[in-house]
């Protein structure tokens, strides 16, 4: 189904307040297939009538920006689970120690390879607790200089993420809940990488978008039939219909 923004406003307004709570990720969930942000899921976003949590493997200030413009509350889980934000009052949760994911970069430098990010690097310049490497670097490398470490390696068809073993989505999820003074399985979780499906395994409901590759279909309860922003909106439709 395509949505125009009439449609997208229209399914704002009648959002039911028996909607749970909400976990959804942003790129190419909230995107559109070149990365940007779909302005048409905004009003949704914004009229959710029911915690709202931005979940992501993008560096914390990203979703806080996201947040920030959209007149939201904070409430965000970064880096794919090692940084976590219960609201303004809250203080930031580091889960992970970035001394390793800063070791694997320094190794991997030194063994003339690139990040891929330019010399800006601003993927990577706010990050606290992982390192994401372009997908246009050599993979195997990465790996086994990821795993002398103790990290894992996580391809999330946007970049190589690099990250404590113990640390993902769904552990982000239980600590942004527990704040929260909420049961994780209380939460929808919409998302379409094989990242978002350590969150899927937390949440009680979730969805992925078409685009989705078909490890993450498999983990999913409902699989749209539109992807990116118009599979999100078919994925609140479809929410709408579960909670009435």
């Amino acid at each position: 189904m395509n949505f125009d923004f009439a449609d997208s406003a229209r399914l704002a307004a009648s959002l039911p307040d028996s909607l749970p709570p909400l976990a959804v990720d942003i790129d190419g969930t909230l995107t559109d297939s070149n990365r940007a942000v779909d302005p048409r899921v905004f009003p949704v976003l914004q009229a959710w009538p029911s915690v709202l949590v931005i979940a992501t493997g993008k560096a914390m200030p990203y979703p806080v920006a996201l947040c920030e413009f959209l007149g939201l509350e904070k409430r965000v889980i970064a880096e794919n689970g090692g940084v976590v934000i219960a609201d303004r009052d809250s203080p930031v949760s580091f889960l992970a120690d970035p001394a390793a994911a800063n070791a694997v970069a320094k190794e991997y430098q030194r063994r003339g390879y690139s990040l891929g990010w330019g010399e800006a690097n601003l993927v990577n310049r706010w990050r606290e607790t992982e390192l994401a490497v372009s997908r246009d670097a050599p993979l195997e490398p990465l790996e086994e200089i990821a795993t002398a470490h103790g990290l894992t390696v996580v391809d999330t068809g946007y970049a190589y993420h690099v990250h404590a073993s113990a640390v993902n989505k769904g552990v982000g999820l239980r600590e942004i809940a527990t704040s929260l003074e909420l049961d994780p399985r209380g939460f929808a979780f919409v998302g379409d990488s094989p990242n978002d499906v350590p969150g899927f395994d937390v949440a009680g409901v979730t969805v992925t978008v078409a685009n989705a590759p078909e490890s993450v279909k498999r983990a999913a309860d409902y699989v749209t039939e539109s992807g990116y922003g118009d599979g999100f909106l078919e994925a609140v439709e479809w929410l709408c219909q579960q909670s009435e």
